[in-house]
């Protein structure tokens, strides 16, 4: 069954190994079906598309749980959000079979909504974007495991603009590469001559995917 949910501002502080155990309470407070590993420490068989930064909140998250037995999807979401926190509600889900690509294997790109919690600086930042977006290369420092590394994320960058005190970003979300919104705001900080700390708030507002046209669409629908 693959679900769509969201982590409320409320609970954006919860981890994901929280966020997790969560999930697993609910569906076991549930009653549904849901099918479990084999072995001596039996779990629920449960994937999540993408780990959401602690700090981060989350509109349209998705898991997708295998299921023992066949299970429509409005008794799936009427149980688990009668089990779910209202922080944690479930907006939407949809039965899929074994053969449905991975979450993780498919996920592209993630949209955010970057909330500037100063307007001034926020006026900044968002007037830094078209001189930044015209450069060759966009060169911010990236973590790793032993160092910070300088990389460049514009190739991450797929959409880009800013409005009041809100800066709207699509950014590459994979496997093996991907851009985080810190990142971005340390690169547009740089681009608008900012050095103090900027406070904002995280709002992942959809993952996406790609189609055989090779376009990016919602997770979710593919």
């Amino acid at each position: 069954m693959l679900a769509v949910f969201e982590k409320s501002e409320r609970i954006r502080h919860i981890g994901h190994l929280d966020i997790q155990r969560s999930v697993q309470r609910g569906l076991r407070r549930s009653g549904l079906p849901v099918a479990y590993s084999q072995g001596f420490n039996p779990h629920i068989l449960i994937t999540f598309a993408s780990a959401l930064s602690t700090g981060a909140c989350g509109k349209r998250e998705i898991m997708d749980v295998t299921m023992a037995e066949d299970t429509d999807a409005e008794t799936f979401m009427q149980r688990m959000n009668r089990a779910m926190p209202p922080e944690m509600q479930l907006t939407e889900a949809r039965p899929v079979d074994d053969r449905h690509p991975s979450l993780m294997g498919s996920l592209r790109a993630a949209v955010y909504d970057l909330t500037i919690r100063e307007k001034d600086q926020a006026e900044k930042l968002i007037s830094a974007i078209p001189a930044m977006m015209e450069k060759e290369k966009i060169l911010t420092l990236r973590k790793t495991k032993t160092k910070l590394a300088e990389c460049d994320i514009k190739p991450l960058i797929y959409a880009l603009r800013g409005r009041d005190c809100h800066v709207y970003a699509t950014l590459a979300l994979t496997e093996r590469e991907s851009c985080k919104p810190q990142m971005l705001l340390e690169a547009l900080k740089a681009e608008a001559g900012i050095s103090e700390e900027v406070r904002m708030l995280v709002t992942r507002e959809a993952l996406l995917g790609e189609n055989g046209a090779g376009e990016l669409i919602p997770l979710e629908k593919l």
